[in-house]
């Protein structure tokens, strides 16, 4: 699967490197594993509902989600990272 970063998404993973590597390097490792089996169990890959229908979620850490949407061609456009209340709202 082909990853794309939304302008927002960059930035935020920018600060994230920044401030907190062990992070940083956590959302590295579950993206490549994303990328390479995107149904991996460890993912908790799940479609959003609601005003979020289109969208899905993967986690980083037990706290972390980023969300993504599927795009033609078999892409995913990440468009948001943050705790559930900050991505889920």
């Amino acid at each position: 699967m082909y990853l794309k970063f939304s302008p927002d998404i960059v930035e935020d993973l920018k600060a994230i490197k920044k401030r907190d590597a062990v992070l940083f390097r956590r959302i590295q490792k579950q993206l490549k594993l994303f990328q390479q089996s995107p149904t991996h169990h460890s993912l908790r890959l799940h479609k959003l509902s609601g005003n979020l229908q289109n969208l899905w979620s993967i986690s980083i850490n037990k706290s972390i989600r980023i969300v993504y949407i599927v795009l033609e061609n078999n892409e995913a456009y990440f468009v948001a990272i943050g705790t559930h209340d900050q991505v889920y709202k």
